[in-house]
C-alpha cells in the first residue's frame, strides 16, 4: 500500500512538472522557447489566430502530418537557430536550413486580427516571402515595426523573458545579420492551461485548412478552364487590326475618345495564353488567383486604376499602346496580343519570351478619374 501511495505521488509530481516552471499562468496556450541564451515564455493567441497558432503548435510538438518526410515525428524547432538578428528590429528563426529559405514542406495563408499589432517588443509574428507563403519561420520584435501590421501575421507575445530578446538582439552578427555564434532553440514546450486550451486541436485545424485549400485550388482550376474556353470563343469573334492585334468589346462606354497625348485612368488585367494571371490593377481579381502573392508584392499592396499616357510613345508594350488608342472613355475591351506586340523575345518574370497575351483594359469615365 505504501508503495502504491508513493507511486501515485510520483505520477502526480511528474504531471505537475510541466507547469511548475510557471505556476501562476492564467488559462491559455503558451510556448516556452528554450534557447542557449535563456528562455522566453510566449502567450499564443489561439482564439484570434487559430490557424497560425495551430501551425506553430503542431510543428513544436512534432505531430504535423503535412511536413516533409524528413521532419515527421520530430519536434520541428529543436536545434534550429535564430538565423537573422537585427538589433532594434527583430530576431528571426524557425528555418531548418538556417538561411531564410527553408520551410516545413508546405505554405499556408496569412491570418490577421486588428487587435494584434507589431507595437511593442516581444511580439511574435510569421516571417514569409510574401502574402500567403507562411511556413515555419517566425520573428520576435525587438522594436515596434508597425509597418508590418497587416503584412505579417501576429500570433502571440513574449510575457516572460524580454531580457532574453535583448541578449539575442545584441549578439555580434556577420553578413546577412546572422549571429557569429549560433543562437540555438534547444526546445519549444507547449503548455495548455484550462479547458478551452486543452480542447484546442491543432492537428484538426490544420487538416481542415488543407482540405479547404484543396477545394479552393480545384475551384480555381475550374475557373481557369472556364476562362480559357470563354477566351477561345471570344477570339473567334474578335476584330483584327493591320498589326495583328485582336480586340473584342466587352462593355461599350459613351464617353469621348481620348486625344493623343491625354492621360487616362485605366483598370487592366493581363494573362498568358494558358490563363496564368500576370498582373492586374484590380485587387478583387488578384485575390481570386493563385498568383496573388506575387502580384501583391509587385504592387506593394496598393491596387487601383493606373494613369497611362495615350500616345504611340507611351512606355507600354506595343499591343497595349495600340489598344488604348482604339478606346473611348467607359469602354472595356479584351485584347489578344501576339508575342511580337507584347514583350517580344525578352522574358520578364513569369512571362516567357514571345508569349501571346490576353489583356482586359477599361478606360474609366472622366468623372471617375
Amino acid at each position: 500500500m505504501k508503495y502504491l501511495i508513493r507511486s501515485l505521488a510520483f505520477v502526480v509530481l511528474l504531471a505537475s512538472c510541466k507547469t511548475s516552471k510557471f505556476p501562476d499562468l492564467e488559462d491559455g496556450i503558451y510556448a516556452d522557447i528554450q534557447t542557449n541564451k535563456g528562455d522566453m515564455l510566449v502567450q499564443l493567441e489561439y482564439e484570434k489566430t487559430p490557424l497560425t497558432v495551430a501551425n506553430f503548435v503542431s510543428l513544436a510538438e512534432g505531430n504535423s502530418e503535412f511536413v516533409s518526410e524528413e521532419f515527421k515525428g520530430k519536434s520541428y524547432y529543436d536545434g534550429l537557430i535564430f538565423h537573422r538578428v537585427m538589433k532594434g528590429f527583430m530576431i528571426q528563426g524557425g528555418d531548418p536550413l538556417g538561411n531564410g529559405t527553408g520551410n516545413p514542406g508546405y505554405r499556408f495563408a496569412d491570418e490577421f486580427n486588428d487587435s494584434l499589432k507589431h507595437d511593442k517588443k516581444g511580439v511574435i509574428s510569421m516571417a514569409n516571402g510574401g502574402p500567403n507563403t507562411n511556413g515555419s519561420q517566425f520573428f520576435i520584435t525587438h522594436g515596434t515595426p508597425t509597418h508590418l501590421d497587416g503584412v505579417h501575421s501576429v500570433f502571440g507575445e513574449v510575457i516572460q523573458g524580454l531580457d532574453i530578446i535583448d541578449s539575442i538582439a545584441n549578439v555580434p552578427v556577420a553578413a546577412g545579420n546572422k549571429p557569429v555564434d549560433s543562437v540555438i532553440m534547444d526546445h519549444i514546450e507547449i503548455i495548455r492551461q484550462g479547458k478551452a486550451a486543452k480542447k484546442f486541436d491543432a492537428l484538426q485545424i490544420m487538416k481542415d485548412y488543407f482540405a479547404e485549400e484543396e477545394a479552393r485550388v480545384a475551384e480555381m482550376k475550374k475557373k481557369k478552364e472556364a476562362f480559357l474556353a470563354e477566351a477561345a470563343a471570344q477570339k473567334e469573334k474578335a476584330e483584327l487590326t493591320e498589326t495583328g492585334l485582336m480586340w473584342l468589346m466587352l462593355e461599350e462606354g459613351d464617353g469621348p475618345k481620348p486625344k493623343e497625348g491625354d492621360f487616362v485612368m485605366v483598370h487592366y488585367a493581363g494573362w498568358l495564353a494558358d490563363g496564368t494571371l500576370i498582373d492586374t490593377s484590380d485587387k478583387a481579381i488578384a485575390e481570386q488567383d493563385e498568383n496573388f502573392g506575387r502580384i501583391f508584392q509587385m504592387h506593394r499592396g496598393q491596387f487601383g486604376p493606373t494613369q497611362m499616357l495615350n500616345s504611340p510613345d507611351a512606355p507600354l508594350i506595343p499591343g497595349f499602346r495600340e489598344g488604348l488608342a482604339l478606346m473611348k472613355e467607359g469602354d472595356k475591351v479584351r485584347f489578344f496580343i501576339p508575342g511580337y506586340l507584347g514583350f517580344g523575345d525578352r522574358p520578364r518574370g513569369p512571362i516567357p519570351a514571345n508569349a501571346d497575351l490576353i489583356f482586359d483594359i477599361e478606360i474609366l469615365p472622366s468623372e471617375q478619374q
